[in-house]
Order: C-alpha cells, then structure tokens, then sequence
C-alpha cells in the first residue's frame, strides 16, 4: 500500500471545507462537498475508473472493471463528502505526527485542546504509527474523508494490480449524511450493487453490524414578547419556558453523557431563539425501534406540563425519521458481513462485530434493500476539535478493502461451481 500517497489525498481532502448546513435549502448543503466531488470525480477518472459521474446533487459515482470474466455480484463501497456542523471544517491545518512516541497531545493551535491518553487509551497500542490532528481550532475531517481516501487509495492500487482477480466494484461518495440526508438521492437501480460497505468507522478491524435507530424530534416553544418595562402580566418569555422544558428531560437514564452500550438516549444539542419563539432540536436514539415513540411521548408530556406551567406558552413537537438499526436487513443477506469478517481473517486479524451508537449511510442503505455494513476508516473522537486520524490505520483498512473485493470474487465462484463454502 502506498501509504505517502494515502496521506497525500487525504490531506487534501481535508483541505475543502464541506461543513454540512442544516439550515440550507440546498441540496447538497454547502458548496465545498459539490468541490470535494468534482476532485474526486477527475482524479477517479484519471485512475482509470469508469463510467464516473457527479450527478446534480453532488453524488459521484464510478465502476472499478472486473479483472475476471466471471460472473460476480457488484460490490459498492461508500463515504461521504460532509463533515459535522458540530464544529467547523473551515482551514482546517492538520498536523503530521510521524513515529508517535505517546504522551497526550497539545494541539498547537488551541494549547487547552489536548487529545489525552486518559480519553483515547488507544493511543497506548499506536507508538510508532503516524497520527494525524487538527490544530485544534477546527474538526479534522476524518469523518468521513479518511473513508473517501481509503476508497480512492485502494481503487488506485487494484488498477495497479490486474492480477488480482475480482468483480465489478462501484464507488458511491454522498453528500449531507451528518445531517440525515446522505442517500436522499442515491437512487439503487443505478448502483446496480448486491452488497455495500461504508468506510466511516472507528480505529481498526470494527465491523459495525448494528446501529441506532434515530428520529429528530424539532421543538418550537412560543411565547409572547413585549418591552420588559411594561411587560407585567403581559409577557410570554419562551426562553424560560425552554429552560423547563430541557430541565425535565431525564439526566440520569436517557441522556447521552450518563448512558453507554445499548442504552438509548434524549439529547437537546441545538437552541435558538428569545422572547418569542424558541427552536430546540432534540435527538432521538435507541436500538428498539419502538422505543423511539416512547421517547417521542416523553417530549409531548414535557411540552404539556410546561404549557401548564407557563400560560400562554404554545409548544409544538415534530418528530421525524432519521435512520433505522441496519441489524435486521444484514440478517437477510448475511454475506456481507461474513465475506468481510473473512477478509479479516486471511489478513491474520479478527474483526470485531460491533455495535454503533449512532448511525451510516449504510443504515439508510440497509433499510432500501441493499445490505450495508461499516468498516473502520481509522477515525478517532469526530465531530471535535481533537478529532485525529491514523494512517497505519487506514492503510490497514485499504487491505481490508481489497481483500473483501477478492472474497466476494473466490466465494461467488465456489458456489458457481458448486463447492462447499
């Protein structure tokens, strides 16, 4: 693996800003993701991808020939472009650590960022590895570019290597997916794809099989505003009637900073507004999908006893779906999974089934029919300004790529042939 020029595209990935905006009308959010893809999409072509393609919303596309005449299913492999409204990716200036000797990180950008052992004892097993930060004053981009570098790298090195034998592969690069929308235009015929896998995992070897499923539950709480010095008995203030309505929310058992594993959660993470009206985004998250409506019942009997608190409040709740556990659809058609797990193990590792507490593209992708597991992508604490990526990592996750494309090849011609596999 070519592992200078993985971290060459990867640092210039991370260079366009592709913050996703969810208050935008647009589609993709943010002009850098359409950039992003343009660049993707000449530098696919220039590798000898074919049929590469950005289509109006900013989704690119290509097919990695087969090498074999055999009938194989087509594999797809997906990232996404966006990175996190959470923090800003704008001039992001990531820093190259070579040989890391351990010890925290001070970010030198924002000395009071400090990536810490004590938080990421993960960086215990990665002395000598090449790590690379931000400066702390902006996210990484890790999320998701390291998967669209691993992607990119190991579509580079299979076109290298025509003796490798495989199938069709299809690469599939969204937009928006941290706001919800990633496969909002992936239109599944075109793909042509009988199995998909997402690089947008953490560390090494994790093979996310399960996710949350998610809801969005937006809260506007309306009040009545009027200059404070004749505002007796006529004022409606929504800000203090916001504060109540977050304060009985459950801490101890359905908040994210207090729950772990399996365990769902309420999270308020955006507020805006004043007197008069105020917006309060609230994520809903659990591995039972029926226990979203419950949370959902949660927020309405916060927002009645408020109103009864704080008379002439009006609170209105909309909840939406977001993404659904992608454990069910991957039971259906289990041979992503196991060709994956496979490739693993021919490459002398163990990949560890894992749940994730949050959600892919590859759930929304599962959900429409086309199994879609998460492969590690060498990511580390994303959406924040300590956000880091490992290289030997991710060029571990381009062998893990390449091995998997040569499975569905050898595996797919075994049961042709009728061998027992």
């Amino acid at each position: 693996m070519n592992r200078a020029r993985l971290l060459d595209r990867f640092l210039r990935y991370v260079a366009i800003d592709t913050t996703a905006n969810d208050a935008a009308t647009t589609y993709p959010s943010s002009p850098g993701q359409l950039e992003l893809g343009r660049l993707l999409a000449d530098e696919a072509a220039e590798l000898g991808v074919t049929d590469v393609h950005q289509d109006a919303y900013g989704l690119v596309t290509g097919t990695l020939p087969a090498t074999s005449p055999d009938l194989v299913p087509v594999v797809a492999f997906n990232a996404h472009l966006d990175t996190s409204p959470e923090t800003t990716g704008a001039h992001v200036r990531p820093q190259v650590i070579e040989a890391y000797q351990g010890g925290d990180i001070v970010l030198p950008g924002d000395p009071r960022q400090v990536i810490r052992v004590a938080e990421h004892p993960e960086l215990e097993q990665l002395r000598g590895a090449t790590l690379i930060t931000s400066d702390g004053t902006t996210l990484l981009g890790a999320d998701d570019k390291a998967g669209v570098a691993i992607i990119m790298e190991s579509m580079a090195y299979l076109l290298e290597h025509p003796e490798i034998p495989h199938g069709p592969v299809r690469i599939l690069f969204t937009c928006d997916e941290e706001i919800g929308h990633g496969v909002d235009h992936v239109n599944l015929e075109q793909l042509g794809a009988q199995a998909c896998y997402t690089l947008d995992g953490p560390g090494a070897n994790h093979l996310d099989v399960e996710t949350f499923s998610a809801d969005l539950a937006t809260v506007e709480i309306r009040g009545v505003n009027i200059h404070p010095s004749i505002a007796k008995g006529r004022m409606v203030n929504a800000v203090r009637a916001a504060a109540s309505f977050v304060q009985r929310l459950p801490r101890d058992t359905l908040a994210p900073e207090s729950t772990a594993d399996r365990d769902g959660f309420l999270h308020p993470y955006v507020l805006q507004g004043g007197v008069d009206l105020v917006t309060l985004k609230v994520l809903l998250r659990d591995f039972d999908t029926p226990r979203l409506a419950q949370q959902a019942e949660l927020l309405k009997t916060a927002a009645t006893a408020v109103e009864a608190d704080f008379p002439g409040v009006v609170i209105r709740v909309d909840v939406r779906a977001q993404y659904r556990n992608m454990a069910e659809g991957l039971r259906r058609d289990p041979r992503g999974v196991q060709y994956a797990q496979e490739a693993h193990t021919r490459l002398a590792r163990t990949a560890e089934l894992t749940v994730i507490r949050g959600g892919t593209d590859g759930a929304l992708l599962t959900a429409q029919g086309l199994p879609t597991p998460n492969l590690s992508a060498g990511q580390h604490a994303p959406h924040s300004p300590r956000e880091w990526a490992c290289l030997d990592e991710m060029a571990g996750a381009c062998e893990v790529v390449i091995e998997t494309i040569r499975v569905w090849w050898e595996r797919s011609r075994s049961r042709r042939e009728g061998q027992v596999i």
